[in-house]
C-alpha cells in the first residue's frame, strides 16, 4: 500500500512538473526569439565596431599588464615584510641573553605584521620570536630567487608570481603564510616569517582596485584617442565614400554628385581619384546615351519627312530619262541612282530606330566600278583641284553588301577630301589614292591622302561616335558608321600609320563556305 501511494505521488508530481518545464522551454524560446530579433534590427556600423573593438584589444593589454603588476606588488609587500621582520630579529638579538620579554616581543611582533620569526644558518634553526600561542601553517612562499635566471625560468617564475597573486586574491583571508627569504650569501641561510594572509590580501584588494580604475582611465582615453585618429584618417573618409556612392547612384547624370577628391597620396586618396574619374566617365556616358537616345527620336522624326521629300524627287527625276539632252541622259541615271540609295539609307535608319538589324545583300561584283561611282558622286579628279590616283585591277572581284561598300567610300573619300581643303594653302595640290588588292580570301582597300593629317588627341576617340571629328561642324558618325559595316561584313576599319596625310585600310573577308 505504501509503494502504490509513493508511486501515485510521483505520478502527480511529473503531471505537475510537465506543464511548468513547457512553460519554461516556451519561454527560453520566446527570449531567445526576442534577441535575435533585437540583433537583426540593431546595426552596428563601422564608427561603433572600430570603437568595440578598440576598447577590447586595449582592455587586454591592460590585463596583461595588470596581471604582472600584481604578482610583483604581491613579492614587493613580502619581501618589505621580510626585511622588517629581519629588523626585529636583530633587535630580539640585541637583548641581552637572548631572553626578550613578551611585552617588547608582542610590540616586535605587531610592529612587522607578523606572528613567528625564525631564523636558520648553517643547518641549525632557532626560532627568536616564538608566536603567543599554538598556529598551523596553510601555505609556504619561498620567495629566494632561482640560481639559474634564463628566459624560460624567468617566465615560470613570472607564472608562478601570477598563480599566486590570484590565488591569495580570491581565497578567503583566513589562511596563516609561511615565508621564507634570504639573510646571507648563502642560499640555506634563511628568515622564516610566519604571518596571517589578511594583511596582504588587503593590500592586495587596494593595490589591484586603484590599478583597476587607473587601467580602465587609460583603456578608455587610449581607445577614445585611437578611436578618433582611426576614424579621422580611415572611418570618417570611407563613409564619406559610401555617402556619395550611395547618393551618386540616386542620380549618376547629376555631375555635382561626382565626389571630390580630398588631395591625400594614400590608397584612400587613390580611391577617391578613381572613383571620380569613373564617375565622371559614367555620367558622360550616360549624357550621351539619353542625347544619342533623343537625337535618334529626332532623326526618325526628320527622315520620315526626308524620305518623302526624296520620294517626291525621285518621281520627278524619273521623267528626266524622258529627256534627249545628252548631257540629262548622262548624268539622269547617277541622279536616280543617288536618290534610291538616299531612300534606301532613310529607311535602313528607321529600321535602326526600331531596334531592326539592316539585312546585308551581299554579292560578288567588281570593285573598281563602285570606286569609280564614288569618286564621280564627290567629283574626285573632275574639277582639277583634288586628284585621284586610283591602283585597283578592274579584274579584282569583291564578297559585300554594295550599298554597305558605297557609304564606306563614301565617307572616307568625303573625310580626305575634307581635310585637303582644310590645309592652309587650300586643295590645290591635293591628293587622293585609292589602292586595292587581294590577299588570300580577304581583300583589302586603302584610301590615303596628302593632307595634314589625324592629331594625336583624336586618334584614340577616332571610331567613337561624337567623338572622333576633327573639323569644325563635323559630326563624328562618318568614320564609326563605316567600322560597324566593315565589322558587319566580318572584316575591319583602322588608322595606318603614314609620314604623311592619313590613311585608312578596310579589310572584307570573304564569306565562308556554307557547311554541307
Amino acid at each position: 500500500m505504501l509503494q502504490d501511494l509513493e508511486r501515485q505521488k510521483a505520478a502527480d508530481g511529473k503531471a505537475h512538473a510537465l506543464p511548468q518545464d513547457t512553460l519554461v522551454q516556451r519561454a527560453a524560446k520566446t527570449v531567445s526569439g526576442a534577441w535575435r530579433s533585437i540583433r537583426g534590427r540593431i546595426r552596428f556600423g563601422l564608427p561603433a565596431r572600430l570603437l568595440v573593438i578598440t576598447g577590447v584589444f586595449v582592455m587586454i593589454a591592460q590585463i596583461l599588464i595588470f596581471l604582472p603588476a600584481l604578482a610583483s606588488f604581491r613579492v614587493n609587500w613580502l619581501n618589505d615584510r621580510i626585511n622588517t621582520a629581519l629588523v626585529s630579529a636583530l633587535a630580539a638579538d640585541a637583548v641581552p641573553g637572548r631572553e626578550v620579554p613578551p611585552a617588547l616581543r608582542n610590540e616586535l611582533l605587531r610592529t612587522a605584521l607578523v606572528r613567528a620569526i625564525a631564523v636558520r644558518r648553517g643547518g641549525a634553526r632557532r626560532v627568536i620570536l616564538p608566536p603567543v600561542q599554538e598556529i598551523s601553517i596553510d601555505v609556504t612562499y619561498d620567495m629566494r630567487l632561482p640560481t639559474r635566471t634564463g628566459f624560460s625560468d624567468q617566465l615560470a617564475l613570472r607564472l608562478v608570481n601570477i598563480s599566486d597573486a590570484l590565488d591569495v586574491m580570491q581565497s578567503d583571508g583566513e589562511r596563516t603564510m609561511r615565508v621564507i627569504g634570504l639573510v646571507g650569501p648563502r642560499f640555506d641561510d634563511v628568515i622564516e616569517v610566519v604571518m596571517p594572509e589578511e594583511p596582504l590580501q588587503r593590500a592586495m584588494w587596494r593595490y589591484g582596485t586603484e590599478i583597476f580604475w587607473l587601467s580602465l582611465f587609460v583603456a578608455l582615453a587610449t581607445a577614445a584617442l585611437v578611436y578618433f585618429v582611426i576614424s579621422q584618417l580611415l572611418v570618417k573618409p570611407i563613409r564619406r565614400l559610401s555617402r556619395n556612392i550611395v547618393d551618386y547612384s540616386a542620380n549618376p547624370e547629376d555631375p555635382s554628385r561626382v565626389v571630390v577628391p580630398s588631395g591625400r597620396s594614400d590608397e584612400i586618396g587613390r580611391a577617391e581619384e578613381e572613383l571620380a574619374q569613373m564617375q565622371r566617365q559614367l555620367s558622360q556616358l550616360l549624357k550621351q546615351k539619353t542625347r544619342l537616345a533623343q537625337l535618334g527620336l529626332a532623326v526618325s522624326k526628320i527622315n520620315h519627312d526626308l524620305r518623302n521629300m526624296l520620294a517626291n524627287a525621285q518621281l520627278i527625276s524619273d521623267r528626266l530619262a524622258d529627256s534627249s539632252d545628252p548631257t540629262v541622259q548622262r548624268v539622269a541615271p547617277k541622279l536616280i541612282a543617288s536618290l534610291d540609295r538616299a531612300i534606301n539609307f532613310c529607311n535602313e535608319t528607321l529600321r535602326f530606330g526600331r531596334t531592326e538589324e539592316s539585312i546585308q545583300r551581299r554579292q560578288v561584283f567588281a570593285l573598281r566600278p563602285l570606286i569609280e561611282d564614288v569618286a564621280e558622286t564627290l567629283a574626285l579628279g573632275h574639277d582639277g583641284a583634288v586628284t585621284l590616283a586610283l591602283d585597283v585591277d578592274p579584274a579584282l572581284q569583291i564578297d559585300a553588301d554594295r550599298e554597305h561598300l558605297f557609304r564606306i567610300f563614301s565617307n572616307l573619300g568625303r573625310n580626305a577630301v575634307q581635310a585637303i581643303e582644310s590645309r592652309d594653302q587650300g586643295s590645290d595640290g591635293g591628293r587622293v589614292e585609292i589602292r586595292g588588292w587581294r590577299a588570300g580570301d580577304t581583300v583589302i582597300v586603302v584610301v590615303s591622302d596628302n593632307g595634314p593629317g589625324i592629331p594625336a588627341r583624336a586618334r584614340e576617340k577616332l571610331f567613337q561616335p561624337f567623338q572622333g571629328s576633327t573639323r569644325r561642324g563635323g559630326t563624328g558618325l562618318g568614320l564609326p558608321i563605316s567600322a560597324e559595316l566593315a565589322q558587319a561584313h566580318g572584316g575591319s576599319l583602322k588608322l595606318i600609320d603614314t609620314l604623311s596625310g592619313a590613311a585608312f585600310e578596310l579589310r572584307i573577308p570573304d564569306r565562308p563556305p556554307l557547311a554541307s
